[in-house]
Order: C-alpha cells, then sequence, then structure tokens
C-alpha cells in the first residue's frame, strides 16, 4: 500500500510520540508499505520552528531530507497541477499546508495518514 503522511504523523513517527494511532504506526512500520512525505511538509516544519512551533527540533530541520531517507520513506515534490488543485478547492480551510496535502494525496490517489478530521472536507480517503 503505498500512503502520504501528514506533517503532524511524520513528526510523531520520528519522535516515537504515543499519540500516533496502532493503525498508523503498523501502517508505517511495515516494509511492504511505500510511505510518502511531501515536500510541503519540510517547508511546514521549517516554518513552525522559525515560529517557535517546534522547540528542539534543530537537527531535524537541518536535516529533514536525511531523516525522511533514513526512515525509508519516499519525498513526494509539489507539482503545479498539485499547486492548481490546492489554490482551486472550494472548501473553507485556510491552512495552506493541509490543502496542499490534500492536492497531493488527491492527485496521487492514496489514502492521507492524518488524525486530523478537518481534512474530511476534501473528499480523501483517510487512514487513522
Amino acid at each position: 500500500m503505498t500512503c502520504l503522511l501528514d506533517t503532524h504523523v511524520l513528526l510523531w513517527w520520528i519522535y516515537a510520540d504515543r499519540r500516533l494511532s496502532t493503525v498508523a504506526r503498523g501502517l508505517i512500520a511495515d516494509p511492504s508499505n511505500r510511505i510518502l512525505v511531501s515536500s510541503a511538509s519540510a517547508w511546514e516544519i521549517a516554518t513552525k520552528h522559525r515560529l517557535g512551533k517546534l522547540r528542539g527540533a534543530d537537527t531535524l530541520v537541518r536535516d529533514i531530507a536525511g531523516w525522511i531517507g533514513r526512515a525509508g520513506f519516499t519525498e513526494l515534490p509539489v507539482t503545479i497541477a498539485d499547486a492548481q488543485r490546492a489554490g482551486s478547492y472550494p472548501h473553507p480551510h485556510r491552512d495552506p499546508f493541509d490543502r496542499m496535502l490534500a492536492a497531493q494525496s488527491a492527485g496521487q490517489d492514496v489514502p492521507l495518514v492524518t488524525s486530523d478530521r478537518a481534512l474530511r472536507q476534501f473528499g480523501l480517503k483517510l487512514v487513522w
């Protein structure tokens, strides 16, 4: 199975956070699954760190690509089609990172692993 991780799920996986659901943990840990991480998540992590919302993440921010690679995940670049889709959603959801992850999940036709129920409005396949 191929799936895309929401940014908070990536962080919870990296930091072994107990908030990560059993289903999500099993899916990510299964070596037969292909786990995608959006380049938008790197942008979100760097932004939140700069704003002081991710204290203690200095090492992660300096080497996000390395963390993703060592975990065996695959980077999913943002494309023009993703940007068009994210910007065109009629939903009132204002978070640009969520909109981009929703667009990429839809564009790749893969489930988004997230605990964020607000993303249901995009009509995506969600896993939690």
